[in-house]
This record gives C-alpha cells, structure tokens and sequence, in this order.
C-alpha cells in the first residue's frame, strides 16, 4: 500500500481540496479488496444499510425519484458492520493516518463506508457536497474513493472542482438531476473548470467533504465499481441529523453531545498511538 503522502501531496489537497494517490494498492492488495468488498456486497443481498429495510433502487427520502437515481450507482453503506473482511479493511490504521494527514486532526473515525458501482449505461452523479448530510459540521471531513476497476471519462470517472471546499456551506443542497443545480447556490464556482480524475484500477483519490464533486455516466457495458469511506475528525458532536445512525442510537443523542461511540464510529487513528 503506498501510504506515505509527502509535503507536496498535502499541500496540493489543502490547496484543491482533493488528491490523487496513483497505484494506492499494488496488485496483489487489490485483488484481495476486489474478493473481499464483492464477497460483501453479494451476502449483503441488496440491502443499503444494516437494520434498515430499504433495497438498491428504492427511494431512499432523500431524491424521490427512485426510477433516475436507482439508475445512477448500486450504494450499500456499513460493510464493515456485517462483513469481518471489509472491517479489517476499513479499520486499517495506515488509510486512517493518510486522513488524518490531509485533514489536520490528531484522530480520525469512520462516518460510514460505502460500495459504489456504476452498472453498465448508468446515470451521471450530479454535483454535490457531502459533509451537509452527515450527523456532524467540520470543514475537514473527508473520504476515501478507491477504483475497483478502472475508471474512466467513458465509464463514469470522478471530478472534482478544485478550491471549491473554501466557499460552500453546510447547507444541503441534495443531488439533483440536472448537473447545474448546485452551481445557483454556488455560481462563481461555475467559472472553475471541473478536473477530471480517470484512475488505475487499485488507484484513489481523498476528497474534502465540502468540495464540490460528482461523476459522469456511465457510457459503456461494463462495471465501474468504487470502495468508499467517510471520515470524521475526531472530536466533533451531534448536529441533530440523523444520518446513519441508529435509532437505539439516536434516541439518547442530543445536540451537542460528542460523538464518540466507537461500536458505531471507531477510532481508527490518532497522533497519540
């Protein structure tokens, strides 16, 4: 695993608020992600989330029409809560100091992990913000997006406008269809030219959860598969959005109230250790 970021590798992703990390996992490390992350998917049966009923396609409440955006990527999140390969995966201290690095916090818990796979002649992924739906507001919040297979301006590639964390806000904007929504909350961002990033299979990229991002469709007959996790600087409270937590969960949290329950978001690296 090529986990060692230098000066320059930071300082551009405080600069972009994104980074590309070629050849993250060398051959042998991305066929085991491969194995382990599609043996998860396949036992999870289509279910999004664990203790939630809701399936791959349905309406998830937050776009209501389950026709386009079940069409846009196949999203199953918490694989590491029901599957002990991808835990050991996402628990990885060495990916955990990586975030940490990039996001100038001392501790770094997972928010959620999430498999993404664009099926043959998928949707686009419209521009959008990531932190404005989480359960909590920090300005470095960050992910991990790993290409399975390769993934490419044919097949749904990701892009980022760079610069664009330092000017958005915690307000959810949503994902809409139309891919120049967000930039009527965001206009001068519109005048940045989008940057794509086609990576390697065993490839990735981090990217600041307020930096604005998305995908394009995918155009050809083949997969365009994506291991994923979200991280949260550790130290942050309750915003009052549910988010992913769980509801025996949620019924004791109070705004505020520090996030810190390590069975839902364990610690996976602090400066300390």
């Amino acid at each position: 695993m090529k986990n060692q970021l230098n000066n320059e590798q930071i300082t551009f992703y405080q600069e972009n608020g994104f980074l590309v990390v070629d050849d993250f996992l060398n051959s042998d490390e991305l066929q085991h992600w491969r194995d382990v992350v599609f043996h998860a998917v396949e036992q999870r049966a289509g279910q999004k989330m664990p203790g939630k009923e809701a399936k791959v396609g349905d309406d998830d409440g937050i776009n209501k029409d389950a026709d386009y955006f079940g069409k846009v990527f196949d999203q199953l999140l918490n694989l590491w809560q029901t599957d002990a390969g991808v835990k050991e995966l996402m628990l990885d201290r060495r990916i955990g100091e990586m975030a940490a690095k990039l996001a100038g916090a001392e501790g770094i818990r997972i928010w959620h992990d999430q498999a993404l796979f664009k099926r043959p002649f998928a949707n686009p992924t419209a521009w959008h913000l990531d932190t404005p739906f989480w359960s909590f507001s920090d300005r470095n919040a960050l992910s991990i997006w790993i290409a399975l297979d390769d993934s490419t301006l044919e097949n749904g590639c990701m892009y980022f406008v760079p610069g664009s964390y330092k000017h958005t806000s915690f307000e959810n904007l949503g994902i809409g269809k139309n891919m120049a929504t967000i930039f009527e909350a965001y206009p001068e961002m519109a005048k940045i030219n989008p940057v794509p990033t086609p990576l390697k299979a065993g490839s990735c990229t981090f990217h600041n959860g307020l930096t604005i991002h998305g995908a394009g469709p995918n155009m050809t007959n083949g997969f365009r598969r994506a291991m994923t996790c979200a991280y949260m600087p550790d130290g942050n409270v309750f915003n009052g959005q549910a988010n992913i937590i769980p509801e025996d969960y949620l019924k004791d949290l109070k705004i505020g109230d520090l996030l810190k329950n390590d069975e839902q978001n364990p610690l996976i690296y602090h400066s300390s250790w």
